[in-house]
């Protein structure tokens, strides 16, 4: 099987797309059987008598192909570093379902995936007769950058440089970067939002792809950019699906909604993957904060970045160029790369591109847009824990009070809210929500909020204060590509 670029027809096997991450044109690997109905035959029904961890195993080896032994890369990833087995679990909150994506080692949804992806580059590079290394480059809004960086520290062959936006993370998600230990990771902040890290580290790609082959390093990326960051993500699609048949809040075969917290498209894109591959997929919505570019696509068909960027407490949402779209405007438009790469080119240079009408039917039909407030967040917040002792971070009630609004309108499918980050990554915003004193570092706020909820505090966050930080560059944008280079 070929992943083939979303800008060309350049494609590749699955070992090299990981190992590529973005190809060579600037376009992003895609599947081509995604196009075709009913995916190769893919039995997903199966997957519903099975564990996450033998799912994951299914679901990776029909994605991912090329890898020869995806059952032990699979249990050497997921086996015994999550707080359970069944990695992503299914809790039930009023009228609602909350998969719970953050019970692994840095407590954000990136970890089903990037507990994995060092493994696959690994595979790969055994696998192809790779002799460079690889250096990662990879732009966080908050969690990526953490998650990434734990599973490739102190990898044989792999390098890893995170670029996270300079005061665009919270506290807690910083000190989780800063203070990783490893010796073949470097942080490094960036003066901007998001969105420039993102831009400054595709532009690293193109600028410095030649010059790393010269000097015996492969360039990629562990942002969901990767094709072997977005396939694991499938996976508790899947998996949520099955708890449901299990629960008996459906049988098999009736459709269930998605409420997704959505910044780059990536977790989103993968739920759309699995209906895809056949799982009986409702619809799926995307929720945005205040910075909401996809609410306003999805209702106009006008991808519109000429707009002001808010800095708001869920800032893994604060996001106005979602790199995964170009990956749905592919599947869109039936694969046609010249169409897909001509609207690229004008939202690089014009900051705007306009769909026509036929194809946002299209993905009206499987995809449906909300926007939620910061006054919003917090109140669904505050009002889930006091009605239901439930406690969420901001970007699940960003998701949460989307799902609610959905609700209102439509309750005859099962609502499952992707729940991406503990609370504990936001003290300081889920005590303001629940009204309570804000005073003091995140740290001690993640004590009080603790003491106030009873709600217990990942291991992994817990220690943060009293771990020393390691890295403190600030630089510009432009700076990307010569950082990178000094730092070989």
């Amino acid at each position: 099987m070929k992943y083939q670029s979303t800008r060309s027809s350049f494609s590749t096997d699955s070992l090299n797309a990981v190992l590529m991450g973005p190809a060579p044109d600037g376009g992003l690997f895609t599947d081509p059987q995604m196009l075709k109905p009913g995916y190769i035959g893919f039995d997903w029904k199966s997957c519903l008598e099975m564990d996450t961890i033998g799912m994951s195993k299914k679901i990776l080896s029909t994605l991912l192909p090329d890898f020869r032994d995806m059952d032990s890369l699979v249990e050497k990833a997921y086996r015994g570093r999550f707080e359970m087995d069944d990695l992503t679990p299914l809790v039930k909150v009023d009228n609602a379902w909350v998969l719970e994506l953050f019970r692994g080692p840095t407590s954000a949804f990136k970890d089903v995936a990037l507990s994995i992806l060092p493994r696959l580059m690994t595979a790969a590079v055994k696998q192809s007769g790779e002799k460079k290394q690889i250096l990662i480059l990879t732009a966080t809004s908050g969690d990526t950058g953490k998650a990434a960086l734990e599973g490739f520290h102190d990898v044989d062959g792999i390098r890893i440089i995170v670029f996270y936006p300079h005061n665009g993370v919270s506290l807690v998600q910083k000190s989780q970067m800063t203070t990783q230990e490893g010796s073949n990771v470097l942080v490094c902040a960036v003066r901007g939002n998001f969105d420039d890290c993102q831009t400054g580290v595709k532009k690293a790609f193109a600028g410095i792809r030649d010059y790393c082959a010269q000097n015996g390093w492969q360039l990629s990326s562990a942002n969901s950019i990767n094709i072997g960051r977005l396939a694991p993500q499938t996976v508790y699609y899947f998996a949520a699906y099955r708890d449901l048949v299990k629960n008996g809040a459906i049988k098999v075969g009736d459709p269930v909604d998605f409420c997704v917290p959505t910044g780059n498209f990536g977790d989103i894109l993968a739920g759309y993957w699995a209906k895809l591959m056949g799982l009986p997929v409702g619809k799926l919505i995307c929720a945005s904060n205040s910075n909401r570019i996809l609410t306003d696509f999805f209702t106009t068909g006008v991808y519109d970045t000429r707009r002001e960027f808010y800095k708001t407490s869920s800032p893994s949402m604060d996001i106005l160029v979602s790199s995964n779209l170009e990956r749905l405007l592919w599947l869109a438009m039936d694969g046609n790369s010249e169409k897909v790469s001509h609207l690229m080119k004008q939202l690089s240079e014009t900051g705007i591109y306009k769909l026509d009408g036929a194809t946002m039917d299209k993905l009206r039909r499987d995809f449906a847009a909300d926007c939620c407030t910061e006054e919003e967040g917090a109140a669904s917040i505050k009002a889930v824990w006091e009605k239901n002792r439930y406690l969420m971070d901001p970007h699940t009630a960003v998701a949460w009070t989307c799902a609610r609004r959905a609700l209102e309108k439509d309750s005859s499918r099962p609502m499952v809210v992707l729940s991406t980050a503990s609370p504990y990554k936001f003290p300081h915003s889920v005590l303001a929500a629940l009204g309570k004193e804000t005073g003091g570092d995140e740290f001690t706020l993640m004590e009080n909020l603790h003491n106030i909820t009873g709600v217990p505090v990942p291991p992994n966050l817990s220690g943060l204060k009293d771990k020393k930080s390691r890295f403190s560059t600030v630089i510009d944008v432009d700076d990307i590509s010569s950082y990178v280079k000094e730092s070989l």
